[in-house]
């Protein structure tokens, strides 16, 4: 474990961290001096990711919408590493299909992982939180929180709904030390992208963005790491948008 960094000594618990953005950010935080506990369903691929990163990381299988797994997930965080001070709600899954397709099954299996799962985190780290003079929450939402995407109507409803829980936990809980704050990627270079055809197509849904190009998931760590530092010590209640300028505009045809 690292003896200096800009989390060293903070304890924190990512969800979704068997691959992709969640990785990402378990690597950085190791990296930066942090302890990190590791969870997904993906329970193999998140073991594998945390034996990489050595004593300072420990995986644990974990469905966020279970409300008594969150109990042992900050049960082995405060077991192995003393406590919580950084929760990262990463775990997600996600679907494009059209509204009027939707299914009330599959509707709520979102609803439960995207908005539910983050809500049930929340609720149990707050204790161990306390225990440690407060924390940093940061939740992961989208691009599609922001807008409106054609085939999104579930995951967009889960989305907006983590946008407005994180408004309303940084009122209630900055009382008590703890910072909430989320992060809205745009097209990042993870499984959850749908993914293009050869090159050309790669380019061709790029060539709006000011920036041009997929983002990658070490530059949303990258921010993440921002939130849960003592560099964010007077940010709550932020909206952070990484999306390679799509929010400010589209770049006509041509330019590039």
């Amino acid at each position: 474990m690292a003896e200096q960094g800009r989390l060293a000594g903070r304890v924190a618990i990512i969800t979704g961290a068997a691959r992709g953005q969640g990785e990402a950010e378990a690597r950085l935080f190791v990296a930066e001096g942090a302890r990190v506990v590791l969870t997904d369903v993906l329970a193999d691929e998140v073991t594998a990711v945390a034996a990489s990163l050595g004593d300072a990381a420990a995986a644990m299988a974990h469905d966020v919408s279970e409300e008594a797994a969150w109990a042992e997930v900050v049960a082995l965080a405060t077991e192995r590493f003393g406590g919580v001070d950084v929760l990262v709600n990463n775990a997600a899954i996600h679907r494009i299909r059209p509204l009027l397709d939707e299914t009330s099954e599959d509707l709520h299996r979102i609803l439960d992982v995207n908005l539910v799962g983050a809500i049930l985190g929340m609720q149990a780290v707050v204790p161990a939180m306390e225990a440690r003079r407060g924390g940093s929450i940061v939740n992961i939402s989208s691009l599609a929180a922001q807008s409106g995407f054609w085939g999104h109507g579930a995951y967009a409803a889960a989305k907006w709904g983590l946008r407005g829980v994180s408004r309303v936990a940084a009122v209630e809980l900055g009382p008590l030390g703890i910072r909430v704050n989320s992060v809205y990627p745009g097209m990042v270079d993870t499984a959850m992208l749908p993914p293009a055809g050869d090159p050309g197509t790669d380019a061709a849904r790029t060539a709006h963005l000011p920036l041009g190009r997929v983002g990658q998931p070490s530059e949303v760590a990258e921010t993440v790491l921002y939130l849960a530092s003592d560099a964010s010590s007077y940010v709550t209640g932020a909206e952070l948008v990484i999306d390679g300028g799509s929010n400010a505009g589209r770049v006509p045809p041509g330019v590039r």
